[in-house]
């Protein structure tokens, strides 16, 4: 029986994978890979392309420009501050933030991250943005 081998019952960070960052980067921050080079950077949806709205997954950890990120792309990651049972976005304001409030502004998109199963842990649900106009 897996659930009786398992040291909890609860699986924290299920899938993801390590790349190479080319901005400095923090734990927690929305990521997306650049089109040019595959390397990740913080995500964005303030700016009126969609490339940079393109959520690929959460930082694991802290890195540098060039440095390499974990990136979770399934499962939940660790954050402070969320509202239990609330459902989060892309912030339009702050890159690599989330934000409660859906932007609304023409140009804007909206990419819906997950749902912040404890005040300290998303359970990530990336859903493809919506440019608005």
């Amino acid at each position: 029986d897996l659930k009786s081998t398992m040291p909890s019952q609860t699986v924290f960070k299920v899938t993801g994978y390590e790349t190479t960052c080319f901005e400095n980067v923090t734990q927690g921050d929305a990521l997306y890979s650049r089109a040019s080079d595959g390397q990740v950077g913080k995500a964005s949806a303030a700016n009126g392309t969609l490339e940079n709205a393109v959520v690929v997954g959460f930082a694991n950890n802290s890195a540098v420009t060039n440095g390499s990120v974990k990136v979770i792309v399934a499962g939940t990651i660790d954050l402070s501050g969320l509202d239990a049972g609330d459902l989060y976005f892309l912030s339009p304001t702050t890159a690599g933030a989330i934000t409660l409030t859906p932007p609304s502004g023409a140009g804007q998109a909206v990419t819906r991250v997950g749902e912040a199963a404890t005040t300290t842990k998303l359970a990530t649900h990336i859903e493809a943005p919506v440019l608005l106009v």
